[in-house]
């Protein structure tokens, strides 16, 4: 269940990472271009890697719409779980689509049953300044097991641009504007509720992230290993 969350709060912020350049100078955005991440733990441990692929890209009158496909690999290379999500540029924010947000295969076990996803989309501003506050963002699933409801749910909230800061990963050195984010999920009977903390560079998009627990203790943090456009 931890690397679910992981999963979707990173995929939130890539996904807004990726937008075409006239869209947004923090956006960019090439068919064919790849991202990896690694990913490590709260005491700092390799736990495996993240690779985006943006796949697609189509070009309208009034908007750039995107598929990313994202492989989780563990710290011994063997792939966990694939999938592919949409999202678009359009105005002056990128979108993400929520209900395009579900690993592949996730819900293989109810797949006879009746499963409902709403939310609201995360909105991400194509020019940020330090101090915006952003708007909150949920996704809700619910499945009818025949007599009997199981909910999912996911929180981000008090989301706002915090402050300028130059960060150094493997992959170089990045001027950043980070951007912090509370989120409370529930999964079956599992509930989780830490903040994040998100480094985003003009022309390259996410660059690292941390979690913490609500006293501030390290959960998680992903920094960027590899990128090509």
């Amino acid at each position: 269940m931890k690397l679910k969350v992981q999963w979707l709060l990173a995929i939130t912020f890539c996904a807004s990472s990726y937008a075409q350049s006239d869209c947004s100078q923090y956006y960019p955005l090439t068919e064919g271009a790849r991202f990896e991440y690694t990913l490590y733990d709260k005491k700092g441990k390799e736990e495996g890697s993240t690779n985006y692929h943006i796949s697609q890209v189509t070009n309208t009158a009034v908007s750039t719409d995107a598929t990313m496909s994202i492989a989780f690999k563990d710290k011994k290379g063997k792939d966990t779980f694939t999938s592919d999500y949409k999202f678009s540029c359009s105005g002056d924010k990128v979108t993400i689509d929520y209900r395009s947000l579900i690993p592949n295969g996730m819900f293989d076990s109810y797949k006879d049953m009746e499963v409902e996803i709403t939310g609201t989309d995360v909105e991400l501003p194509n020019n940020l300044k330090v101090g915006q506050d952003l708007a909150d963002a949920n996704v809700t699933i619910k499945i009818d097991m025949g007599g009997m409801s199981m909910d999912m749910k996911v929180d981000q909230l008090n989301r706002k641009v915090e402050k300028k800061e130059s960060v150094t990963t493997p992959a170089g050195t990045f001027d950043c504007l980070v951007i912090y984010s509370d989120t409370k999920s529930k999964m079956m009977m599992a509930n989780q509720s830490f903040s994040s903390r998100v480094w985003l560079s003009e022309g390259v998009g996410i660059v690292k992230q941390e979690t913490s627990s609500k006293n501030g203790n390290p959960l998680s943090s992903m920094v960027l290993t590899a990128h090509s456009k």
